[in-house]
Parts: structure tokens; sequence; C-alpha cells
């Protein structure tokens, strides 16, 4: 008997420093609580924006469950909201307070800042799965800050590159084109806005002008004027719904001379800027996540499994399309819930963070096409998903998007300007 209570204390301790669960006959498993930080109200927690992307992660959540969940432990979302900058910091330390030690968020990358320094001055871990905008060295990349999804810079760089290499040779204008950079002035533009003008030094390319702007008080006729005099061929545009659709008609409407014009968020790609300016909005290109024209095909078999799953799911649940917010919840999700957490020898934020460093996900392997490699506390790129999915999107017909780069993903041609 004495040889027995031995024998399955130690199959105990061995079960348990594995991470797997261990739980009496009948009895029901600890969820694993994880904390949310997503503006469910508010200009940004509208449908197409930090209610989709909760919503996305709500299903992650549901689908890894379905599944047996972290070594058979539900996963169980707590919410606390951050409807604008000012309740991000408290709705942190609200669920600090309630002993999460893993907090998901944000979309919204003015939210996202204090958020996530809040988490690491806190000692937690903040897992970002939208928000692509500035993250200070208080959020403490790459030990207590990871991102999914692709940084503003990133997709920046990637608007000024695919400009030049997949654009500039089907226009056949004489010299080098020239580029103007307009942008929100805060984390969120001013993100895009570096990669941008450093892809546009690194290509030794002509900076026209750039111009930053207040999205709440923007004179969209004088922009216009200055983006006419810089002699602009370029526009690259960091905007939210309002200033992008405001921009676009005040450009057209004096006649700017533009070959190309970008963006660079996802306000260029949901289907609410089409509908507000039908053929106006026909050339515009964006770059941007992916979203809901994501062909399986360039996925892993679980993955286009999961995405599929999805569609059918948030589209029955919420009434409308997986668009880019939802998918990039979903996503996010995916790889915390599935591919991080079972790794993590406990809930701790230094364990989480270490099985978040060691994860491996060649591209395709989660359903928004990314795949995960962060880089390592100290680097560059600290806390950054190498393996984050990005593409050009094009408005190549009135009312009509489609995603045109890279071919990989593309769902159309690029239609030439």
């Amino acid at each position: 008997m004495r040889r027995m209570l031995i024998v399955g204390f130690v199959v105990i301790v061995l079960a348990w420093t594995a991470g797997l669960p261990v739980w009496p006959a009948g009895a029901q498993p600890r969820p694993v609580v994880i904390g949310a930080v997503y503006p469910t109200g508010g200009p940004q927690g509208v449908v197409g924006a930090g209610i989709d992307e909760y919503h996305g992660l709500l299903l992650a959540a549901r689908y890894v469950n379905e599944h047996g969940g972290v070594h058979g432990r539900p996963v169980q979302l707590r919410l606390a909201p951050a409807n604008s900058v000012d309740a991000a910091a408290g709705a942190v330390q609200q669920l600090a307070e309630s002993g999460v030690t893993v907090i998901v968020g944000t979309y919204g990358s003015v939210i996202a800042e204090p958020a996530a320094a809040t988490a690491a001055r806190l000692g937690l871990l903040y897992w970002e799965t939208g928000a692509v905008g500035e993250i200070s060295a208080a959020a403490g990349p790459g030990t207590h800050f990871f991102r999914v999804a692709p940084s503003g810079e990133t997709l920046g760089r990637q608007a000024v590159d695919f400009v030049e290499t997949e654009l500039a040779p089907r226009l056949r204008r004489p010299g080098p084109l020239r580029y103007t950079i307009a942008y929100v002035d805060d984390g969120f533009g001013r993100a895009e806005a570096l990669g941008e003008i450093a892809e546009v030094h690194h290509l030794h390319l002509p900076l026209a002008a750039t111009l930053p702007y207040d999205p709440w008080h923007a004179d969209y006729a004088a922009l216009a004027a200055r983006i006419a005099r810089a002699h602009t061929d370029v526009l690259v545009v960091a905007a939210y719904m309002e200033n992008a659709v405001a921009l676009r008609q005040a450009v057209l409407r004096a006649h700017v001379p533009l070959a190309v014009n970008i963006g660079g968020c996802s306000a260029y790609i949901m289907p609410q800027f089409g509908q507000r300016l039908g053929a106006a909005a026909v050339g515009v290109f964006s770059s941007d996540k992916t979203g809901d024209l994501l062909p399986t095909r360039a996925l892993t078999g679980q993955a286009a499994q999961q995405l599929e799953w999805a569609r059918r799911v948030f589209a029955a649940q919420y009434g409308h399309p997986l668009w880019e917010p939802g998918l990039s919840g979903f996503a996010g999700g995916i790889a915390l819930f599935q591919d991080v957490l079972p790794r993590a020898r406990d809930l701790s934020p230094s364990a989480v963070a270490a099985a978040a460093r060691e994860a491996r996900l060649p591209l395709g392997a989660l359903p928004n096409g990314s795949g995960l490699a962060f880089g390592p506390p100290g680097s560059p790129q600290a806390g950054e998903n190498a393996r984050a999915a990005s593409v050009v999107w094009e408005w190549v017909a009135p009312h009509t998007r489609a995603l045109v780069w890279p071919p990989a993903l593309a769902t159309h041609a690029i239609v030439v300007p």
C-alpha cells in the first residue's frame, strides 16, 4: 500500500511539472482565466472595429475549448472594457486585482500603449492581437509584451516597397516617384509614418512632404492643397475611417494628380470605405493585415479548417463577415490558447513569455496566414512577430475590394492606376 501511494505521488508530480491536468474523478477542471482589454463602446468599439476583434477572441476561446481546452482546462475570458485611452490603465489594474496574469487586447493603438505599459509595471504579460502602433520600452517588449499582428512600421515599409516594386514599373513615369506621407499624429499614425519615411530614405526616393494632422480637427482642403503644392506622385496615408474618407474626397475635389493613393490602416479595407465613396474609392490601395477575403490555399490544413469554422460561426452569431478585426482577434487568440499556453509550465507571466519566445510556427499555420516567431528581448524587434502576415488590398471596382499582393494570397490581379 505504501509503495502504491509513493508511485501515485510521483505520477502526480511528474504530470504537474509537465503542465498536464490532474483532476480527481468527476471533478470539474479549473478554467484558465485570461484577461481582455478592448474598446467595446465609443468610437473604436463599433462593428468593424474593437467589438469585432473581441468577438474574434471569444470565438478562439470557444474553438479551443471545443477541442480540449488547455490540457483539459477550459479558457475563460474576463473582459475589462477600455473605450478610451483614459480607461486603459484602469482596465488593466482591475484585471490585475482580480488575479489575472495574462491579458489580451486591444485593437486600438492609442489604447494599447498605456495598457501594455501598465501591464508591464504590474508584472503581467500583455498579448496584442491587432493594434499596430508605437509601443515604448516601458511595455517590456519580449518579456511582458508580445504582438501577433504586424507592426505599423512594418505595414508602412510594405506600402512603399509595394509601390516601388509592383506599381512604379507599370506607371512608366520619367524619374522617381515623389512621396508624401500624411498621418494622424498619434501612436498609430506615427508608427506607420516611421516605416514609410524609413523605406523612402532606404530606397533613395524623393520625400515630397510629411504631413502630420490632428484626426479630430483636420482641415482637409488645406491638407489637399499642401499635397498638391508638394508635387506629390504617391500619397501614403495613416487615417481613421472619417479621416480616410474626408481626405480622399478633398484630394479628388482639388484634382490633385496623384499616381498612387495608398493607405496603411484598416480604415481603407473596410466595406464602409467603399460604401461611402463609391466609384471614388476605385484605385485606392492599402497595406494592411489579412481579413475576410483571405484564401485558404496558403494555409496549413488545420489553419484552413479553423478559418472556415470561424467564418461560418462568426457570421451566424454576429451577422456580418469575419472582417480584419475579427480575424485578428481569432488568430491571435488561437496562437495564445493553442500554441503558447499549452507549452508554458504554468500561467505565470515569465512562464508564458518563455513559451512565446520558444514558439515557432511557419507562415500559414495561423488562420490569418501568419506564423509565430517573436524577437528576443533587447533586439530591435523585441516582442514583435517576424512571421506576421500582411497584404496589399485594392479597390478594383465600386464596392469591390481584393487582395492583390503577395501572389500567394492574392484574389485579384493588380489594376494599374
